[in-house]
């Protein structure tokens, strides 16, 4: 299933597949946020953004505007 980066819950894992490059900051494709790779929810601030999420192994807060236009699927767990 797609879902946004926005409606993982903590803990959840996911692989990025698609996003618009137009409203991703530069920064973020710089630490990881590729198409490809793997995305962990590690904690939400207390009022839901940003969202403080482990990219990689780079670990990096995003505006909850940010995440809901990155596309990720969420892999069967013998996959992960």
């Amino acid at each position: 299933m797609i879902f946004a980066i926005s409606n993982l819950a903590i803990g959840q894992k996911a692989i990025i597949k698609d996003f618009d490059i137009n409203n991703i900051p530069l920064k973020l494709l710089e630490m990881g946020c590729l198409p490809g790779n793997l995305v962990e929810v590690v904690q939400v601030a207390p009022f839901g953004d940003p969202l403080y999420l482990n990219i990689n192994d780079c670990h990096v807060a995003i505006r909850l505007e940010t995440a809901s236009v990155i596309e990720v699927e969420i892999p069967n767990e013998n996959t992960l």
